[in-house]
């Protein structure tokens, strides 16, 4: 193994990196959003989503952890190799690529739970806008009476 194959991972893991930072990012906008609510008929939507958030943000942690250990491991594999010790840094290389498995993995798993949280949400503006119709309906009836 020479040098530049361990470095062909440092802009894959580079860009992941970005996306696990944006997807923490949106995902503490929505916490602090759904913490700002107190919309009528919301606590409920807002307490099934706690649990969920809290599954995710765990997620999230563990992916970047994993990510950053891939680019560590994948660095001191490069270094190895540098200094003519390419066993070494043909099995730091390999964890590496595990890590980084391991991390998209867990990407995998928080791409599914966050589909839930929509999921969740679009239930929550489903019945809000049965309130909404049923309250117009009442409103309605008491005006064609009068």
């Amino acid at each position: 193994m020479t040098l530049t194959t361990p470095a062909l991972l440092f802009p894959a893991i580079s860009l992941l990196l970005l996306a696990y930072t944006n997807r923490f990012l949106v995902l503490a906008q929505l916490i602090r959003g759904l913490n700002k609510r107190d919309n009528e008929g919301l606590e409920l939507v807002v307490k099934r989503q706690i649990s969920n958030l809290r599954t995710r943000l765990f997620l999230i942690r563990a992916m970047q952890s994993a990510g950053v250990l891939s680019f560590l491991l994948c660095t001191i594999a490069m270094f190895l190799i540098f200094v003519d010790m390419p066993f070494s840094g043909s099995i730091l290389f390999g964890l590496s690529l595990t890590s980084l498995t391991a991390s998209l993995v867990l990407s995998l798993f928080e791409v599914h739970i966050s589909t839930r949280a929509i999921e969740i949400e679009l239930e929550s503006m489903e019945s809000l806008k049965g309130v909404k119709e049923t309250k117009r309906s009442k409103i309605r009836n008491i005006l064609k009476s009068d």
